[in-house]
């Protein structure tokens, strides 16, 4: 999963000699919150936002009249606010490297530049959200078993070899750990066999489920009990 296939491509972006009232003004039109600030070769030298617009002009707790306040944002410059220190990242890494850059640096955007700083892209902590949700398959159509496993090699072939004994097709595997119930396995099917039947196959292998839910076509998810398997 890489950056380029989940960013906003070829962003809206501002120069630095634009007033923050029309960049204000341009982030309500078009329905976001971040504006990437370009040179005039295009080459990125900053961003603005509108929760640093807020900041700045203190238009949540100021004693400013709105009159007074569009003047001060119609006579002040992006260049007078905007993040000149700007985290990036490329569009060949994966999203991964993206969501660990906004975690170190404790920020929920990043501009997406090529080798010269030209701005292609633009990443979000909520395309960040989209792309884990569609790495889980949460809403395409299937069968999510959740097993509590033995960390060691080899233990996921019998899972993956009774899925295809039933011609079901694997769509996506995540593990993951913690402390208090050891190592976990998610499993996405699809397949014509019922669930009942499939968790029965499970458990009569001695695999240990813990969580069961099928997405329909519609994308609506319903809960089995494992004891649906018995």
């Amino acid at each position: 999963m890489y950056v380029k296939d989940h960013m906003t491509k070829d962003p809206v972006t501002i120069t630095s000699d634009v007033s923050i009232s029309k960049a204000v003004d341009m982030m309500a039109r078009g329905g976001f919150h971040r504006l990437p600030v370009v040179d005039a070769e295009g080459k990125l030298i900053g961003l603005v936002t509108g929760g640093l617009v807020e900041e700045k002009s203190g238009s949540k707790a100021t004693s400013l009249s709105i009159y007074e306040l569009n003047y001060l944002l119609r006579k002040t410059k992006v260049a007078d606010i905007m993040i000149r220190d700007t985290q990036t990242i490329t569009q060949d890494v994966f999203v991964e490297e993206a969501a660990q850059k906004m975690l170190d640096n404790s920020i929920s955007v990043l501009p997406v530049v090529d080798d010269d700083r030209h701005v292609v892209g633009i990443i979000t902590e909520k395309d960040i959200f989209q792309a884990f949700t569609e790495l889980l398959g949460y809403k395409h159509q299937g069968t999510r078993f959740v097993f509590n496993c033995d960390d060691r090699p080899g233990y996921f072939v019998g899972i993956i070899k009774a899925l295809a004994d039933q011609n079901a097709n694997v769509e996506s595997l995540a593990i993951y750990r913690t402390k208090e119930r050891g190592t976990e396995a998610v499993v996405k099917a699809t397949g014509e066999i019922p669930v009942e039947k499939m968790t029965k196959i499970f458990i009569d292998a001695g695999y240990r489920l813990t969580d069961i839910a099928q997405t329909t076509k519609f994308g609506t998810v319903k809960k089995y009990s494992v004891s649906d398997g018995e």
